[in-house]
């Protein structure tokens, strides 16, 4: 089996509360192999969001470690990009589509070079013809899309995407949950990805890690083992399909 290319070892994280000290998560162990969508899903509160600003290097472990291809973690590593939640404020609203791709490489690439980048992130999230356009007068998953686009114009080895669906209506969720897929195949990047949506969860993930309590800390990491390439209706139709929902429902605790 391939090195992990992240690997937490008993990590935890406490934040000053009230002039102490407040664990968020604690203890965790989990790893993410190349190529993988390991989806995270769990109750609000749980710490789902402070476990990935560790691993995107934003906040560093009160203990344990985080190794990024093998070395310990000390800041934001190469190659890794989040993708937020909040698609509106992530955007800079002032700025055309093609230049807020451009944004995190206009500084270190040729033009040249820049505006090839640009391109080939707009075509894979199908917006290369609204480049000219602005944020403000795209739906709400075009502008998911174009941080997306942003973010695999850096190519990322590693993409944390932070509930970036949340938002979004059934029918523009579906899409986007596939167009990730396919984005996974051709960029070859892993992937982490956390969600409050069971079925979101099964569907998009190769293993699904259960964030559970106050502390948070996983309970559990299935194996999804579900044909590729996922569908929409047969994948969520299959009796396979319904079983892991069932179990990762009663791996949450619910009814």
């Amino acid at each position: 089996m391939l090195d992990p290319v992240f690997a937490c070892r008993s990590a935890s994280v406490s934040l000053p509360l009230r002039g102490g000290l407040r664990p968020i998560i604690s203890d965790i162990s989990l790893e993410l192999r190349q190529g993988e969508f390991l989806s995270i899903v769990g109750p609000s509160g749980t710490g789902k969001t402070t476990l990935l600003r560790m691993l995107g290097g934003l906040l560093p472990p009160s203990s344990g470690r985080v190794l990024a291809h093998g070395k310990e973690l000390t800041g934001p590593p190469e190659g890794v990009v989040i993708v937020f939640q909040d698609y509106g404020n992530a955007l800079l609203q002032w700025r055309s589509v093609g230049d807020n791709v451009a944004f995190g490489i206009e500084r270190t690439l040729p033009r040249a070079q820049c505006d090839q980048r640009v391109r080939e992130a707009l075509a894979m999230v199908d917006l290369l013809e609204r480049a000219d356009d602005y944020p403000w007068s795209l739906s709400g998953g075009m502008q998911q899309r174009v941080q997306i686009a942003r973010a695999l114009a850096v190519q990322p080895s590693i993409l944390l995407m932070d509930e970036p669906f949340a938002a979004l209506d059934a029918m523009t969720k579906a899409g986007l949950q596939d167009e990730l897929l396919l984005l996974r195949d051709k960029t070859k990047a892993s992937f982490v990805f956390i969600t409050h949506d069971i079925e979101e969860a099964v569907y998009l993930g190769d293993r699904v890690a259960v964030l559970n309590g106050s502390p948070g800390r996983i309970d559990e990491i299935i194996d999804i083992d579900l044909p590729q390439p996922r569908n929409q209706i047969t994948t969520r139709e299959m009796p396979e399909f319904l079983a892991y929902r069932h179990k990762l429902h009663k791996a949450l605790g619910h009814a």
